[in-house]
């Protein structure tokens, strides 16, 4: 999964969403280090989230890159018996912030949920407050369902699925 940003009309950086492995699981850990109050409190550390996924069935993660060089991590709840798909966790290293990372991983994200079976909705939740991801993903299209699920407010991002209107 590739995609270039663009910044100015200048390509900057490939950004790519790739299998964490043996070789680059410490680097990616070692991502959730760079992150300062408010935002560290507002996701998990990528090996509590690494942990977590290899204990659910339905986790899919990725480690995300500029070029070769890591800078985040996203994880999926992805069921498709349900159908259910909820962005899990995504982080991107505070010093790539604001660099267009985040929504280039987030949009790889959407166009992998639309090939998975039945995908008409993208969940994720954030906790409301300073730091807050919650206008990072309304830019990006999410909706507030009213749900509140363990203190975060529920988005939702209905899929325009081209493969279901033929």
């Amino acid at each position: 999964m590739n995609i270039e940003i663009v910044k100015a009309g200048i390509p900057e950086a490939q950004v790519t969403l790739r299998e964490v492995t043996e070789e680059t699981v410490g680097e990616i850990c070692e991502l959730s280090d760079t992150l300062t109050e408010p935002k560290k409190s507002m996701v998990a550390p990528n090996a509590v989230s690494i942990a977590q996924a290899y204990f659910c069935e339905y986790a899919w993660f990725q480690a995300i890159y500029a070029d070769e060089t890591p800078v985040g991590f996203i994880m999926l709840y992805d069921n498709p018996e349900k159908p259910e798909y909820f962005l899990w966790r995504m982080m991107i290293a505070e010093p790539h912030h604001g660099k267009g990372f985040g929504r280039r991983a987030v949009e790889l994200l959407i166009e992998y949920v639309k090939t998975r079976p039945e995908a008409k909705e993208l969940f994720v939740s954030s906790v409301p407050g300073e730091g807050s991801p919650e206008g990072f993903y309304r830019r990006l299209g999410f909706e507030p369902t009213g749900q509140i699920d363990e203190r975060e407010v529920v988005m939702k991002l209905v899929l325009d699925n081209p493969a279901e209107s033929v």
